[in-house]
């Protein structure tokens, strides 16, 4: 039903189309390419339109704990801005039908920091926390997800995402609903863009429900 990333809105609130296709090799490689369309022209968030991403790595489960690295390539090619990249790293372990992760991005300086508009920072840092678990007996997963930005990508503040879903698998389908947002306020959207320009800044981080139908192959 929309395209959000870290809790903000990178479609203007509007239905997005999106693939992906990954390349794993037993020993734990694996290079991934993943496509959405996006938001363009006057939308708060205007990434051009198309976002396309590279990112490959290593993964392995060392003494019950998986341990993924890698590094990641975000491609905008009808943005001003331009491309960026991230390393990345996360730690995930389970416990019965319970998983838990947790991970760190780190963009360092790159080009894309030279048209921040709420912040000098020249690099970003984004930690965040996920605990997942089937239940057992029925189809469905609830998932859930905690986020923290600081850095070049800050939305007028240091701030907080979260999502909370459930998702309901059939074959090789999932419907999956969750509740997405970000603790950026109407007030904290209007210190940093303007009163002007609050609404429809706050429209891009306040909290929505997102629909996703997946098809894996």
């Amino acid at each position: 039903s929309q395209y959000r990333f870290r809790g903000l809105a990178q479609s203007d609130n509007k239905p997005a189309v999106q693939a992906a296709l990954t390349l794993s090799h037993s020993s734990g490689f694996y290079i991934s390419t993943w496509g959405s369309s996006a938001s363009a022209g006057t939308a708060p968030i205007n990434i051009g339109g198309t976002e396309i991403d590279v990112y490959g790595g290593y993964t392995k489960a060392l003494g019950g704990v998986t341990v993924d690295v890698g590094i990641y390539g975000y491609l905008y090619p009808g943005a001003t801005a331009g491309n960026l990249y991230e390393f990345y790293g996360s730690l995930a372990k389970s416990y019965g039908p319970v998983t838990a992760k947790a991970g760190i991005n780190f963009a360092p300086a790159q080009k894309v920091f030279n048209y921040n508009w709420s912040s000098t920072a020249r690099n970003n840092t984004y930690l965040y926390g996920e605990l997942g678990s089937a239940i057992p007996g029925t189809p469905l997963t609830v998932h859930s997800h905690l986020g923290y930005t600081t850095g070049g990508f800050e939305f007028g503040k240091k701030y907080i995402d979260y999502n909370v879903g459930v998702t309901y698998k059939w074959k090789n389908l999932a419907l999956d609903a969750a509740l997405v947002g970000t603790d950026i306020s109407r007030k904290d959207t209007t210190a940093a863009f303007g009163a002007a320009n609050s609404v429809a800044f706050h429209r891009m981080s306040k909290t929505t429900g997102v629909v996703s139908l997946t098809a894996s192959f």
